[in-house]
């Protein structure tokens, strides 16, 4: 019998369809970070770090971008570095460490990034973790470099308008998911666990997790500009808006 070996390219696109069916507008905020490299990009060959990366879903895009970029995956997911490291090549390096701890930078094999990008994953630091995050991604930037977090942002101008986008997008993910369209979170997962190479990590990827809370926190888009501010960037402000979700950028 042939040894099972995990398909990267299959797990890859099963998570863009999952990710898919709660941002259905992925593409294009993952465009606009892109696009933000090329703005500030030092030369052909920017360096990346891929913060909270999962999968890999933003390196694999800026390596298709551009074709000499070099990128550091950092993660604490064991199934989803997994997949990371069958995916990526020698262009990149995946680093195991926790964003809540301030000593996270430490075992990055570079502190000049000309951009550290990270999408839909920060919501899950408390407040003050978060703005402590930013005054630390600012020290692994080279002078000139740019930070860009894409998460949900709402506009502190349209709460309710806000809402009721959210709720509008819910009942659409839910009648696809009913429909068979597309996997949800839990059904993804429930893949991952018949998987003879991923199935077996899940009791780490638990341990891992173990004592997180899973509360997001998603404040206005000005507390994200307020707190990059803060944290020393010497410009910020909106590269990017959806309908309740937005990229917000810090300059070094």
């Amino acid at each position: 019998m042939t040894p099972y070996a995990l398909d990267p390219v299959a797990w890859q696109e099963s998570w863009d369809r999952q990710q898919e069916a709660y941002l259905p507008d992925r593409e294009e905020r993952f465009a606009a970070l892109l696009d933000t490299v090329a703005a500030t990009a030092d030369g052909p060959a920017p360096a990346v770090l891929d913060l909270a990366g999962g999968t890999g879903s933003i390196s694999l895009r800026v390596l298709r971008r551009f074709p000499y970029a070099t990128t550091t995956l950092l993660d604490v997911d064991p199934v989803l570095m997994t997949i990371a490291r069958e995916s990526l090549d020698q262009r990149s390096t995946v680093v195991a460490a926790d964003l809540r701890a301030p000593d996270w930078a430490a075992g990055l094999p570079r502190q000049d990034y000309d951009a550290v990008l990270t999408a839909t994953a920060l919501h899950w630091l408390p407040r003050e973790r978060l703005g402590a995050l930013y005054a630390e991604i600012r020290q692994v930037l080279r002078p000139g470099g740019v930070f860009v977090n894409v998460d949900t942002m709402p506009d502190d101008g349209l709460p309710d308008l806000t809402t009721r986008l959210g709720d509008l997008a819910r009942g659409r993910r839910q009648a696809r998911y009913a429909a068979g369209a597309v996997l949800s979170w839990e059904a993804w997962w429930d893949h991952v666990a018949k998987d003879p190479v991923l199935g077996p990590l899940l009791e780490q990827r638990r341990e891992v997790f173990a004592d997180r809370h899973a509360t997001e926190w998603t404040p206005p888009m000005s507390w994200h500009l307020d707190a990059l501010r803060a944290a020393g960037f010497t410009q910020t402000g909106l590269v990017w808006r959806g309908a309740r979700d937005a990229a917000v950028a810090g300059v070094r």
